[in-house]
């Protein structure tokens, strides 16, 4: 007993002087550091003086139309188109016929499987009459009942791919690409025609969140055309992303009712305004002045003369290569926005002019 004590002692003091050597090399490095700190050169820095500035509370953003539906529509049945109904450029209906597939082999497939099934069904018959005489097994009525209800099967697949040999438009729109031509030898999956619906189209932009926490799905929205300088046009907002994106901004698609003469064309660029005209005081500073990059939230201010403290700033809408401030920064601070690479917080700088 007396020398498990005389150890756990032991274990116990050795543990206090490896802490205390510990401790005593930590004050003595930090004070080797600080002593370093003060007789480091300054680094060289360029700076900006935060001012306010003013902002447009009418915000604009550019983006393409994109078509309501655009679908490319495969084959689903193996064999030689006999005829085309529609060229590029006509306006089809959904249901509408497009081509015509050689209906001979569908035709003999569809009624081999329906005298199959005729037959399979009088066989049916007389097991039953069969089976109430003691001349059949309950097993071979219930197989019987199964060859049955397959070959029913195999009619209806047989009489839907002979429907598919007409090939229906499956929506309403303009065909924009044909990819056969009579006499072609399909198999499914080939490409047959490109529809595209441009009834109504989709106007894909992205906004800051002071802008996009003013909007919701149903408002109104002018637009703008360049092709159409001389028209303007209204939309509706059909969808508000839930996150923003690298940029900190939010995708929206705005929708335009296309119905009159179809003048705009997806693909076409268009610019959508959102909000009312009047100016709004924001702090803003370049890009530039973040650590890394913009979602660091994070640049260095000067302190005094020649020393950079660390910051952490909210970041809100980019304009261009510069950054409107939330919070963090007010007015007559200095941030640098050259040279930090090379700094650390506290760390004495030099500002040079530009």
């Amino acid at each position: 007993m007396k020398k498990i004590v005389v150890t756990v002692l032991t274990i116990v003091a050795c543990g206090l002087i490896i802490g205390m050597v510990l401790s005593a090399n930590k004050k003595k490095n930090e004070e080797k550091v600080a002593v370093i700190n003060q007789g480091a050169a300054a680094v060289p820095v360029k700076a900006f003086t935060v001012t306010p500035g003013q902002l447009d509370r009418a915000f604009s953003a550019n983006g393409n139309f994109s078509a309501n539906q655009d679908l490319k529509l495969l084959s689903e049945n193996n064999g030689r188109v006999v005829a085309i109904r529609v060229k590029e450029g006509d306006y089809v209906q959904k249901g509408q016929v497009l081509a015509v597939i050689d209906e001979k082999y569908l035709s003999l497939e569809l009624e081999t499987a329906r005298d199959a099934w005729k037959k399979l069904r009088t066989d049916k018959e007389r097991y039953e009459s069969s089976f109430k005489t003691g001349g059949v097994t309950q097993a071979q009525l219930d197989d019987i009942d199964l060859q049955l209800r397959n070959a029913q099967n195999r009619v209806e697949q047989a009489g839907r791919r002979m429907a598919d040999a007409h090939i229906k438009a499956p929506i309403s729109g303009v065909i924009n690409k044909k990819y056969i031509e009579v006499g072609a030898y399909l198999s499914a999956g080939t490409s047959l025609f490109d529809i595209v619906d441009v009834s109504r189209l989709k106007l894909k932009v992205s906004v800051p969140e002071q802008t996009v926490v003013q909007l919701k799905p149903g408002d109104k929205v002018s637009i703008k055309v360049p092709v159409f300088p001389e028209q303007s046009f209204s939309g509706n907002i059909s969808f508000i992303a839930a996150k923003a994106d690298e940029a900190l901004n939010f995708p929206l698609e705005i929708s335009l009712d296309n119905n009159t003469g179809q003048m705009v064309k997806a693909g076409m660029y268009g610019t959508a305004t959102f909000g009312q005209a009047g100016q709004e005081k924001v702090i803003q500073v370049p890009r530039s002045a973040f650590v890394g990059s913009v979602h660091s939230n994070q640049v260095y201010v000067l302190e005094g003369k020649d020393q950079a403290r660390l910051k952490q700033v909210t970041p809100g809408s980019i304009i261009g290569e510069s950054v409107v401030i939330l919070s963090g920064l007010t007015e007559g601070d200095r941030v640098v926005v050259a040279g930090q690479i090379n700094l650390t917080d506290g760390a004495r700088v030099v500002v040079q002019k530009d």
